[in-house]
């Protein structure tokens, strides 16, 4: 992908990662072999493809002497918080992820005597596809709160910050 992207572009200054998985599969009742899946797949896209994704625009930037980049993770409030609801328990473990490896990536950043800025943005339940197809069997539990615009909005607003703005 960022091959493609060099080829079309010269390269990433800016990189939204925007992935999320979950499966609902409860902690105290749940198959280990359906855990298995679970865990490989959420690690797969939640952690390790954004991880991926952000090494590589850094590596972007950093050929192409941008100093003024952003890196952009699209989180989660249970990044943050693990809520009562059982379904996201495993998601809520990947995105805490996201969380520490955003602050590890700024610190790397800063390590590096880069003005290239990460960010996470830890949004509630958006109008998604991710919402329908984690509770495909009850249309309530997938309303969201959010439209898409929202998410929008936030990003616009990271990335209109002031250089010397930390978002």
């Amino acid at each position: 992908m960022f091959a493609a992207i060099k080829e079309q572009h010269k390269g990433v200054d800016v990189c939204i990662n925007n992935a999320g998985l979950a499966h609902p599969e409860l902690l105290l009742n749940g198959k280990t072999s359906g855990w298995k899946n679970i865990c490989f797949g959420h690690l797969q896209v939640n952690v390790l493809a954004l991880s991926m994704c952000a090494r590589e625009a850094y590596q972007s930037m950093k050929e192409r002497n941008v100093d003024d980049g952003h890196i952009i993770n699209i989180n989660s409030q249970c990044g943050h918080q693990v809520f009562p609801n059982a379904d996201v328990h495993f998601y809520t473990c990947t995105k805490y992820a996201v969380t520490a490896l955003t602050e590890g990536l700024r610190q790397e950043l800063r390590a590096e005597n880069t003005h290239i800025r990460a960010t996470s943005i830890s949004p509630g339940f958006v109008e998604t596809e991710f919402a329908s197809r984690l509770y495909r069997d009850n249309s309530d539990k997938a309303a969201a709160s959010l439209e898409a615009k929202d998410l929008v909005s936030a990003i616009t607003y990271v990335l209109s910050a002031p250089p010397h703005v930390q978002v």
